[in-house]
């Protein structure tokens, strides 16, 4: 975790309720998603969406939104964490598709359709290049916050594993 400190959460107030404006500094290093002048706290927001939307709600809005980044960031977490764990394809020692499927399965396949489900397999079988697209992408996304510093490297699988231990 040495890596993503300066973006800590700030404690919980007494009253259990998380500011907008804390809440989206710790999370600066992702797209902006809320207006912090508007809603006070994330608990406003979804008070908010639930009586404005009734029955669509939670599947609209923002509240929506969080549940996909919070879905996204677990996704991430899993996969760094089975890298940083050395889980590995012993037949395919170099790519990362075990981790890959492994943070899938745990983080975001039961949230998809089937079709969903095996357009992601296929993907990943078919296109070992995919696997790696997945971890760049990861490893651009932190490091145009500031988060990491990213290197050109040929190894992103590597450099992952680094990055996963340095978190650990």
């Amino acid at each position: 975790m040495a890596l993503l400190l300066e973006q800590q959460f700030a404690p919980l107030s007494d009253t259990n309720e998380i500011d907008t404006k804390t809440f989206l500094e710790s999370v600066s290093y992702l797209p902006p998603f809320f207006d912090p002048v508007k809603y006070e706290t994330l608990q406003q927001i979804l008070l908010i969406e639930k009586s404005t939307y009734g029955s669509e709600w939670p599947k609209v809005g923002a509240t929506l939104a969080l549940m996909w980044l919070k879905r996204g960031l677990r996704f991430i977490q899993i996969l760094l964490q089975s890298l940083a764990d050395g889980e590995r394809d012993e037949n395919n020692p170099n790519l990362i598709r075990i981790n890959i499927t492994k943070a899938y399965d745990q983080a975001l396949k039961r949230y998809h359709g089937w079709i969903v489900q095996k357009v992601f397999k296929s993907r990943i079988t078919v296109n070992p290049e995919c696997e790696l697209n997945i971890l760049d992408n990861i490893l651009a996304s932190f490091s145009s916050r500031g988060v990491i510093k990213q290197e050109k490297t040929k190894d992103s699988c590597l450099k992952g594993k680094q990055i996963a231990m340095n978190l650990s």
